[in-house]
């Protein structure tokens, strides 16, 4: 599914994903965050001092959703294992969001704020191991069909 054109659109749109993980705590948590797809992984970068990483480091099972608050809406759904590396300096993959989200002059300018001796952050990798695409026109929730999806809540769903 990842190669579906909805996937695509979504994975190179400035649409923020949404990371769901497990706290050290036991209770979900979920974050939006700018992104970079590589053609392999989704990769969000962190500066040193997040707290989501001990979580991550400890069940690095994650959930990931990119969607469009449009009518219908297009929603990616990814599901894998954050792989977590200590970087020294600014990510590239943070760079390369911050171009693409904000443009040249505000990617300059977010890079410029953190580039500084002694910058450390977090690369976590997300390699899809699970994908759904739904864009409610020929992909629904449920594996249900166009009819079956206009028919919900009349009481005829099995």
């Amino acid at each position: 599914m990842i190669e579906h054109e909805v996937a695509q659109r979504l994975l190179v749109s400035k649409e923020l994903a949404r990371l769901a993980y497990v706290a050290l705590d036991g209770t979900p948590r979920v974050l939006p965050v700018m992104f970079h797809w590589n053609g392999s992984e989704v990769v969000i970068s962190s500066f040193h001092e997040a707290r989501k990483i001990p979580a991550l480091q400890k069940r690095p099972d994650v959930a990931i959703t990119i969607d469009t608050s449009s009518h219908p809406p297009e929603i990616l759904l990814i599901r894998g294992k954050a792989e977590i590396s200590l970087v020294d300096g600014v990510a590239e993959e943070f760079k390369l969001a911050n171009y693409r989200y904000g443009g040249p002059e505000f990617g300059a300018g977010r890079i410029a704020e953190v580039d500084h001796p002694g910058t450390k952050m977090w690369r976590i990798a997300v390699r899809p191991a699970w994908v759904g695409v739904l864009d409610f026109q020929t992909r629904f929730t449920g594996g249900r069909t166009a009819d079956d999806f206009a028919g919900r809540g009349q009481g005829n769903a099995a």
